[in-house]
């Protein structure tokens, strides 16, 4: 199983002035973490929320407010002025907002159009606020990694995308979610290189760890699947190693450390995959069935391929200067306590 070194993550000062940041779309798993890691490196932060009369969504939001300076405001995805002020006088701008429904039965209205609007929207306010010295837009491993190609150990890297035209045609399951993140990220760099703006995207693979939100996320339940018994995520798991070619997860921690590396790291330019450990279903859950013994991790999954198709690199990211913080042993010892102190798991 290939993974990444367990090292410290290398920090750099802050960029030249770089003392406000505002993380779109509040309420998720990686912004929140990434919320609370901008407060504890000492950035006033704005954030945005759909409605901040949720109070259950934007509790841990709440709870953060006495780490230091944050400031939640409403704001729409589908409402380019609602951004004006959140942007307004930041240095930073984390676009980690994206419209996730794997169940809609129009993906075309539902995901894509929205999230090729949402990051237009959000890098209009950019342009407009005169302050933002850089925007750091999150995309995903799914704008890379989906590919008609045939072999194992292929090494997907920031140069590849995924197949747009195959995905759209043959519409296999969940294809509008890779497709809304391949071409937003694309609409964000034709915009970005012709309103002159500063751009970056950290592609990150599945997420796991602990989660600060009130509801435990999608990516984690996906990635604890094996360990929970959920017979329909493990499904999905396999989907995903068909369809992207391989199981690759990263910790939140190490997503978010990325992103404020890459943010503040003066020479950093481009796309940099944020991929801490490559695998395939079968040879993680050999790893987890041993490593718990307790769960009863299947190990038997028929003719499903033992060795993933490809490994996402991230060469670019450790050569630009970042150590990933955890390795595979970390990652699940933190979502199986996560998910314990959930109720959703004993032992």
């Amino acid at each position: 199983m290939a993974m990444a070194m367990a090292t410290t993550t290398t920090t750099t000062k802050p960029m030249i002035g770089a003392k406000a940041a505002c993380v779109v779309g509040g309420t998720g798993f990686v912004a929140a973490t990434l919320v609370k890691m901008l407060l504890e490196r000492g950035y006033s932060v704005n954030t945005t929320v759909r409605d901040p009369d949720n109070k259950k969504n934007i509790s841990h939001l709440v709870a953060l407010e006495g780490m230091g300076n944050l400031k939640i405001f409403r704001a729409d995805l589908t409402d380019e002025q609602s951004f004006d002020a959140p942007i307004a006088g930041c240095d930073l701008v984390f676009d980690v907002a994206t419209p996730v429904n794997f169940a809609s039965e129009d993906p075309e209205n539902d995901m894509i159009k929205l999230a090729i609007q949402g990051v237009l929207n959000v890098l209009k306010a950019c342009a407009k606020a005169g302050t933002v010295k850089r925007v750091i837009l999150t995309s995903s491993a799914a704008s890379v990694t989906i590919n008609q190609l045939d072999g194992t150990g292929l090494v997907m890297d920031e140069s590849h995308w995924s197949d747009v035209e195959f995905l759209t045609s043959v519409k296999p399951p969940t294809w509008g979610h890779p497709v809304s993140k391949t071409l937003a990220e694309k609409a964000a760099w034709k915009f970005a290189e012709e309103n002159n703006l500063n751009l970056i995207t950290v592609v990150p693979t599945l997420t796991a760890g602990p989660s600060l939100t009130s509801e435990v996320p999608n990516s984690i339940e996906l990635a604890m699947s094996l360990i929970t018994g959920n017979e329909f995520l493990i499904d999905g798991l396999k989907g995903m190693r068909i369809l992207s070619g391989s199981i690759s997860i990263t910790h939140v921690e190490d997503v978010c450390g990325a992103h404020i590396f890459v943010a503040e790291k003066e020479s950093a330019s481009g796309r940099y995959i944020c991929c801490g450990v490559n695998s395939s279903v079968p040879e993680l859950a050999r790893f987890l069935n041993k490593r718990y013994p307790q769960y009863n991790v299947p190990t038997d999954f028929g003719d499903l391929p033992s060795k993933a198709k490809l490994i996402i690199s991230s060469e670019k990211l450790i050569k630009e200067g970042f150590s990933f913080k955890y390795g595979i042993e970390e990652i699940f010892a933190h979502s199986v306590a996560y998910l314990k102190t959930k109720g959703l798991l004993q032992n």
